[in-house]
């Protein structure tokens, strides 16, 4: 495995002004390039009207993205472990691009779903898990503020995409809207991303000056990292009900593909501010406990769309909804880097990452199915309410192991 760090000598450091200026390219690559994760969700109902499938068939696509979501969050993860960031990245945007331009001319179901899961969900990684772990390796001090603030450029691209998407579809259609999504890919994302070649600093390596070290806990990195897929993959299942199926939810209450887009973009709106604050709680009070205190907020905000439908409640549920969940997903990076080697980063960042996105894949779907079983969402948010349950256990578990390292060590 070649060096994460950079070999010229006049590489800036670590929290260095370039650092910054990096994080400020990589949101806005992440912002552009996080429609290949919200674009399905907005063309969902769109595409089961077109091809005539059921709900839960038309669910499948959104699915087949996560799952190449998930994939590639590993694979570029191990990648940018080995070369560097920008080359995997460059790759990954040309994909993109040319997914949904293909997606665009599918004629069957089958077809969008190959295209969507191959190319866009591939091609999307690479503004996910490995960009958050190449920013990781930039800062020391603000590290937390600087994670979940790549992070939200996921969140920023679902707040912009389905507010845009919908009045284009309103004129042209669909299959109109994918093609220009894709143009606008190639057009934007290939120069961003040669904006980042230079490698990670030399203060990112194990033992230099100005790195941080590796924080202790009584568990092996291999039960670590276990625990961590468990969480991930329970907190997502929870967190897809609403994320996913809001906009077919508020279809089947008379609102409206546009009201339930609203409600999707308020909702990760809301997200951003959570991330960003996520990281200042992260780097004042630790991951760990961030991470508990987002999983419990985002429990209690499932348990009000069950009583709360009207439409004026649902965007008031949707905005505490996203100001509860939006920081859970980067503690899980913020977590591997405070107690694994950087080395190892982005394959074991992409790893956890992979198992949210499951998560979010598997509970899409699930919830799709129980709706075709049960005629009503109400089963799909207590599913969603169970598996937050197991996160919360997982998280409880990792504070004790990590809470009684630090007390030995004291």
């Amino acid at each position: 495995m070649t060096p994460i760090v950079s070999s010229q000598a006049s590489s800036p450091g670590i929290d260095s002004a370039y650092a910054w200026t990096r994080l400020g390219i990589s949101m806005l690559l992440s912002t552009i390039g996080g429609v290949g994760m919200w674009a399905v969700v907005v063309v969902l109902p769109a595409v089961q009207a077109e091809f005539g499938v059921d709900r839960a068939a038309a669910s499948v696509p959104y699915t087949a993205t996560m799952v190449g979501f998930a994939a590639g969050n590993v694979l570029i993860g191990r990648a940018i472990d080995r070369m560097g960031y920008w080359i995997p990245a460059l790759i990954a945007a040309i994909a993109l691009g040319a997914g949904f331009l293909l997606a665009s001319l599918t004629t069957s179901i089958l077809q969008f779903t190959l295209v969507q899961g191959l190319l866009i969900g591939v091609g999307t990684s690479a503004i996910f898990g490995p960009l958050i772990a190449d920013i990781s390796h930039w800062f020391s001090r603000r590290r937390g503020v600087a994670v979940t603030a790549a992070a939200s450029g996921n969140y920023l691209a679902g707040a912009i995409w389905p507010f845009v998407m919908p009045m284009l579809m309103k004129e042209e259609g669909w299959r109109f809207t994918y093609a220009a999504i894709g143009v606008v890919c190639l057009a934007t994302m290939v120069p961003l991303v040669l904006m980042l070649r230079r490698g990670a600093p030399r203060e990112a390596a194990p033992g230099s000056p100005g790195s941080r070290p590796v924080r202790p806990i009584s568990l092996s990195p291999a039960a670590l990292q276990v625990l961590l897929v468990i969480a991930g993959f329970g907190c997502c299942m929870a967190m897809s009900m609403p994320q996913v199926h809001i906009v077919a939810y508020c279809m089947d209450l008379g609102y409206g593909v546009v009201h339930g887009a609203d409600m999707l973009s308020i909702m990760l709106a809301a997200g951003v501010v959570s991330r960003l604050a996520s990281g200042f709680l992260a780097d004042r009070f630790g991951a760990v406990k961030t991470l508990l205190i987002g999983s419990v907020l985002q429990c209690l905000s499932l348990l009000f769309y069950i009583p709360f439908d009207g439409l004026a409640s649902l965007y008031v549920v949707s905005l505490v909804f996203g100001l509860s969940q939006g920081g859970i997903v980067p503690c899980y990076a913020i977590i591997v880097r405070d107690y694994m080697p950087a080395k190892e980063a982005g394959q074991r960042v992409g790893i956890v990452m992979m198992a949210t996105i499951f998560g979010m894949a598997v509970g899409g779907w699930m919830s799709g199915w129980i709706y075709d079983l049960t005629g009503s969402y109400a089963a799909a948010f207590l599913n969603g309410i169970a598996w937050n349950l197991v996160n919360l256990a997982a998280i409880l578990l990792l504070m004790w192991k990590a809470q009684r390292s630090a007390v030995a060590m004291a």
